[in-house]
């Protein structure tokens, strides 16, 4: 039975290695929700489990720059300062401290490991995480150099949005099918797309509920899934062309995936729903002050939404008025999964984990101790101290170059693209403060790589006293 989905994921891969068609773009988001998916058998692997997306991803690289100009693009791409350099500087230092630093600090530096016993820190070893979680985050680098050449004509970018839309909907029937399985026999339908070699969390309860899990590991990674759909389709939806998408489709699946984001009761993703909400509120009020000569533009359906949302608050608060019970389960779920989360084991675990690695990145003088070495339990916890100072500084310096980008001239696309991915980022990037690691994943790679794409074609297109740097 196994056999099928795994046959079905390698025939849509190759086609889309061989197809002329953008069928790779489309896989790669459409991939995303089916994160617990070996598309390798674990057998075959060493227990290490190959997921669809990151395999997607390799395609995808090696077909962008398995060309003529590649080799060229990808060179000019990792060493010009207003392109990927700081990117490229990140990636060697991961290197390096990933080959070295696991053997230099070994057994004096205390870590929590990856795999064994996460409940209490042990001596730092090399271990094959090192290779596989250095692995993963090289794909995710990479993904941004294909990225940002692949998405530099205007026609691939909006195929990049459609594929988006394609797969919030497919987050979307996942979880569904997920949350339908308490009531259908249908859990066996959904045992072959459960294959990796780590703990899958798929039948946990709260306030005697289901967490919905979709095909990701656990609760937290399908809410962080979903919320990580929910703001890039919120924010990018204005650059779409099509009517039909922009008004009609994306809608629909934002406000699906709002509520797979609630059936999945993850603590996490109720916080980064919450800081949607007001970073939502945050881009209106730069819209509605936007300049008057080219604020229009970005004024363009704020009307709309705002009337949308006033009379969604104002429905909210005549069901309180008419039933003020009505809201007593929101209350019992924000009550037990994020007022009450401080006094939880998994919260002290994960407080734990977090205080362990900084102390490994004290203990081993700002150098770090690699990737894969110490569970993290954040992002940027997990960037220092898996990279050290030098690599946190430079992986940082590049969000932050890619959060101000800015293009003199710009038409009108990319004048919707640039502010939306700084927008969208927030949300997801809060969340996983909480329950991160170093690899910033697929959602972050198209991000940055899609706003690196537009500064390029956007400068390209400019007069040449504009173009500041050679292209």
């Amino acid at each position: 039975m196994n056999a099928i989905p795994i046959a079905l994921f390698w025939a849509l891969a190759l086609w889309g290695l061989s197809s002329r068609k953008p069928v790779l773009l489309y896989l790669f988001f459409a991939t995303m929700p089916v994160g617990a998916f070996a598309v390798i058998p674990t057998a075959l692997t060493g227990g290490l489990t190959f997921t669809a997306t990151p395999v997607v991803s390799l395609l995808l690289i090696g077909r962008t720059f398995l060309d003529r100009g590649g080799p060229a693009a990808f060179l000019t791409l990792a060493v010009l300062p207003e392109r990927l350099m700081l990117l490229t500087l990140f990636w060697l230092v991961a290197l390096i401290s990933t080959l070295f630093l696991p053997r230099l600090f070994a057994g004096a530096v205390m870590v929590v490991p990856m795999r064994g016993i996460v409940s209490a820190p042990s001596p730092l070893q090399p271990n094959m995480q090192n290779i596989s979680q250095f692995a993963y985050l090289s794909i995710s680098v990479f993904s941004v150099f294909a990225f940002a050449r692949l998405l530099q004509p205007a026609a691939m970018r909006q195929h990049a949005l459609r594929a988006m839309c394609l797969g919030g909907f497919v987050t979307v029937a996942t979880g569904l099918l997920d949350y339908a399985s308490q009531f259908l026999p249908i859990t066996p339908l959904l045992e072959p797309f459960r294959t990796a070699s780590y703990a899958l969390l798929t039948e946990i309860e709260v306030l005697g509920g289901k967490r919905v899990v979709g095909l990701m590991p656990e609760a937290s990674a399908f809410g962080a899934q979903c919320l990580a759909f929910l703001s890039a389709l919120y924010f990018y939806r204005r650059a779409m062309e099509s009517p039909r998408l922009r008004d009609l489709l994306a809608p629909a699946a934002m406000g699906l995936l709002a509520l797979c984001a609630w059936l999945s009761t993850s603590s996490g993703t109720l916080v980064g729903v919450g800081v949607f909400v007001l970073v939502t509120a945050l881009e209106w009020l730069a819209r509605i002050n936007a300049g008057e000569r080219k604020g229009a533009i970005y004024r363009q359906g704020l009307g709309g939404e705002m009337s949308v949302t006033v009379l969604a608050v104002a429905a909210v608060a005549l069901a309180i008025i008419l039933q003020p019970q009505v809201l007593d389960p929101v209350y019992a779920m924000v009550q037990r999964m994020v007022l009450e989360k401080q006094s939880s084991s998994s919260f002290t675990e994960r407080g734990m984990w977090r205080s362990t690695a900084l102390a490994s990145l004290t203990d081993s003088h700002g150098f770090g101790v690699g990737l894969g070495s110490t569970r993290s339990s954040s992002s940027v916890v997990g960037v220092f101290s898996s990279t050290g100072l030098i690599g946190g500084a430079l992986f940082y310096a590049f969000v932050l170059q890619c959060l101000l980008r800015q293009v003199r001239g710009a038409t009108a696309e990319a004048r919707f693209i640039l502010p939306a991915f700084r927008f969208s980022y927030i949300p997801p990037f809060v969340v996983s403060l909480m329950v991160g690691d170093a690899d910033f994943g697929g959602m972050a790679a198209f991000g940055f790589g899609i706003v690196t794409a537009v500064a390029i074609a956007e400068r390209r297109s400019l007069p040449a006293p504009y173009q500041l740097y050679p292209v």
